[in-house]
Formats: structure tokens, C-alpha cells, sequence
């Protein structure tokens, strides 16, 4: 069973690697996050609409009061097409996600979340705390693709050890 705690660890440390790939990603050419890199979405920016259009998905999945992205599936690539457009929404769903972790209790992580697939209609139950690692876990395995993609590119990866966390992300 995850506690709140764990989750406000791992709401820190989406913080604290966005805010590394957001430095690193300013200093690109649009250009090259555009470029295709063979990686399962193509390019960085492609990785990166994705990853934040799957974080909107799944926060609206765990909080009501948070919208869905405005768009499904595959458009999500595209959805956040420049570093500024991504940029700025990204740090309003890091937020999001923040507030939505730091207001959990444990209650809150007990049962089961329902939710309907809406490329398939397919109505899908899964527990909470499943549903929460998986969320954390997306957004980590997106990010190792970007670490390896932003190393070919020539950038200096973000340090992305969990340990090396701070205290203040």
C-alpha cells in the first residue's frame, strides 16, 4: 500500500525533473526537439506533449476538479507543439499535481478508480494505489526516453537518481 507521503515524494520529484528538462529544453532550437530521433514517439517535443498530455489525463482521472486534455489519444503528441506552449503548461500541471498530492489522505488511496477508456469505450477498475504507481511510473519511463534522446542530441541529461532529490524541489 503507497501512503500519502510517497506521494508527495514522487509529486516533488516530477517537480524537480521537469524543472531540470525545462532549463535544458529553453536552450534548444525548436528545431532540434522537433527532429525525428527513432524514439517510440519520434521527436522530444512528441515526448514531451505526451508525457504532459498523459499526466492531464490521469489527474483528471484522480481529481475532479481537474479537466481532461482537450484532446484524445494521438493528438496528445501534438497537442503542446512548441517548448513555450509546453513550458507553460507543464508548470500549471506540476502545480496541479502538487496540490492534488499534498491534499491526500490515506483514506484516499484506499478502493478501487473507475474509468472508460475512450479510444475503446472500454470501462476499466483498477485500485487506487495501483492506478497512482502506474501515474508515477509513465512519467518516469517517458522521461528516461527523453534523458536518452536529449544525450544524443548533446545536452547534458538531467541528474534523475530519486537520492538525489531535494529537500525544496
Amino acid at each position: 500500500m503507497i501512503t500519502p507521503a510517497y506521494v508527495q515524494t514522487m509529486a516533488q520529484y516530477n517537480i524537480w525533473q521537469n524543472s531540470q528538462l525545462m532549463r535544458i529544453v529553453d536552450g534548444m532550437d525548436q528545431g532540434a526537439l522537433d527532429e525525428e530521433r527513432g524514439a517510440f514517439f519520434g521527436s522530444i517535443q512528441k515526448t514531451l506533449s505526451h508525457l504532459l498530455w498523459g499526466d492531464t489525463l490521469w489527474l483528471s482521472r484522480f481529481d475532479a476538479s481537474c479537466p481532461p486534455p482537450d484532446c484524445a489519444g494521438l493528438e496528445g503528441l501534438t497537442r503542446w507543439a512548441t517548448k513555450s506552449e509546453w513550458a507553460t503548461e507543464r508548470f500549471l500541471c506540476d502545480a496541479r499535481i502538487r496540490e492534488w498530492a499534498e491534499g491526500l489522505r490515506q483514506i484516499d488511496l484506499s478502493g478501487e478508480l473507475t474509468w472508460t477508456y475512450s479510444y475503446e469505450t472500454k470501462q476499466v477498475t483498477k485500485p487506487w494505489g495501483f492506478c497512482i504507481t502506474h501515474f508515477f511510473n509513465h512519467q518516469t519511463h517517458h522521461r528516461g526516453q527523453l534523458h536518452a534522446m536529449l544525450t544524443a542530441a548533446g545536452q547534458e541529461a538531467p541528474v534523475s537518481d530519486l537520492s538525489y532529490l531535494p529537500e525544496t524541489a
